[in-house]
C-alpha cells in the first residue's frame, strides 16, 4: 500500500473546500460588518466591510490562480 496513490478519484470535496476558503471568511467578515453597522457602530462596521473586500480580492487572486492552474 503506497502512501501517495497515483490515481485520483472524485475531487468534489477538495473543490468545495477551496471555495469555502475563498468565500467563507469574506462572507463572515461582511456579515459581521453589516451587523455592526445596524447596531450604530458605523466605524467598526466599515472596517469589517473593507476587510471583507480586501480578503475577497486577495483570495480570488490566489485561489483563482490555483484553480485555473497558472
Amino acid at each position: 500500500m503506497s502512501l501517495f496513490p497515483l490515481e485520483v478519484g472524485n475531487l468534489d470535496g477538495l473543490f468545495v473546500l477551496i471555495l469555502l476558503i475563498m468565500f467563507g471568511p469574506a462572507a463572515l467578515l461582511g456579515i459581521i460588518g453589516i451587523i455592526l453597522m445596524t447596531k450604530n457602530k458605523k466605524k467598526a462596521g466599515k472596517i469589517f466591510m473593507i476587510l471583507a473586500g480586501v480578503y475577497l480580492l486577495i483570495s480570488l487572486g490566489v485561489c483563482g490562480s490555483m484553480i485555473v492552474g497558472l
